[in-house]
């Protein structure tokens, strides 16, 4: 199971808002009912097999070209751990155990 940091930017619209683009990727999210994700500020993290994120990211990237944007810059961070399992909040979980939050 891999973990995916993904940023969709889109470049050249008439608005320096971005929200209608992160919601157009968001529901293409929301349409792959098995994949987990979890929105943030700075970007969204989704958990699954690489080709499966891989293949809903390409999907993601489209949907800001669709919505009217006409350049598009995506940036992914895939993290895939096979030795023991790992997923949304686990790094966060590990974290606050060593500062003894948890």
């Amino acid at each position: 199971m891999a973990m995916a940091e993904v940023s969709i930017v889109p470049v050249g619209t008439r608005t320096p808002s971005l929200s209608k683009y992160v919601a157009g990727a968001v529901r293409v999210l929301q349409a792959e009912k098995d994949l987990k994700y979890r929105i943030t500020d700075m970007g969204t993290i989704i958990e699954g097999e690489v080709e499966r994120v891989l293949g809903v990211v390409a999907r993601m990237h489209r949907s800001a070209f669709d919505a009217g944007a006409v350049r598009v810059v995506t940036s992914i961070r895939i993290d895939e751990r096979r030795d023991k399992p790992s997923g949304i909040g686990t790094k966060v979980e590990s974290v606050e155990r060593q500062l003894g939050l948890k």
